[in-house]
C-alpha cells in the first residue's frame, strides 16, 4: 500500500508542477475548452440537477463552469465537506454570491444557513474533481477519499464525469481497492469514454 502512496503523491506532484509550467494563457485556453466540451456534451446539457465542484489546487477549475450553469437554469449543486467524518453533504445554491461560505478546507461551499440540502438521489450527473486519471476511467483526487465514499451512493444511472486538461491524462493510475472510477473524462482534446 505505501508504493502506491507514494506513487500517488509523486503523480499529483508531477500534476502541480506541469500545471505550473503552463503560461496563463494556455491554461486559459484549455480551460476554455474544456468548458466548451461540457456544454457541447448532451448529458451535462440534458441534465437538470449537476453536481458541481469548487476547484482547488490542480483541479480543473469550475467557477465560470457554474456560472454559465445558471444561466442554463440548473440547478446548481454543490457539496459542504465534513472534515471530522470525511463526509459531505450535498447542497443547492441558488446564487453565487450570496450563498458561499468558507468552508473548513479553505475553499468556498454552500452556506447551511442559506442552502437547502439535496437528496444524493436527485443528482443528474456529478463532476467529479480530480487530479489525474486514466482512459479506464481511474483517477487520484486530494487523497482524503470523499468522493471515493461519494461514488458509490449516486444512483447507477448517474453519469459520474470528470474534468481534466489532456496533460492530467496519464498511462495508468496507481488503484487500491477503495478508489472508485469515473466514467467519462472530458479534457481540452476529448471525450474519453471509459474502457
Amino acid at each position: 500500500m505505501d508504493e502506491i502512496h507514494e506513487k500517488k503523491s509523486a503523480i499529483r506532484n508531477d500534476m502541480a508542477k506541469m500545471i505550473s509550467d503552463l503560461s496563463a494563457e494556455q491554461l486559459e485556453v484549455k480551460l476554455r475548452r474544456i468548458e466548451e466540451q461540457l456544454f457541447e456534451f448532451a448529458n451535462f446539457m440534458e441534465a437538470k440537477i449537476p453536481l458541481l465542484y469548487m476547484s482547488q489546487g490542480s483541479e480543473v477549475a469550475t467557477e465560470s463552469i457554474i456560472q454559465r450553469s445558471f444561466t442554463h437554469n440548473k440547478i446548481i449543486v454543490l457539496p459542504a465537506f465534513n472534515k471530522e467524518k470525511y463526509t459531505m453533504t450535498l447542497m443547492k445554491v441558488d446564487d453565487f454570491d450570496t450563498d458561499l461560505t468558507t468552508g473548513p478546507r479553505g475553499v468556498a461551499e454552500p452556506n447551511p444557513k442559506k442552502c437547502k440540502k439535496v437528496p444524493i438521489d436527485k443528482v443528474d450527473i456529478a463532476i467529479i474533481p480530480g487530479l489525474a486519471f486514466d482512459e479506464k476511467g481511474g483517477r487520484i483526487g486530494s487523497g482524503l477519499g470523499y468522493y471515493d465514499r461519494l461514488i458509490p451512493k449516486l444512483s447507477v444511472t448517474t453519469r459520474k464525469v470528470s474534468l481534466a486538461l489532456e496533460e492530467q491524462v496519464i498511462s495508468q493510475v496507481p488503484m487500491e481497492p477503495h478508489d472508485k472510477y469515473v466514467d467519462i473524462i472530458i479534457t481540452d482534446e476529448r471525450v474519453i469514454y471509459k474502457i
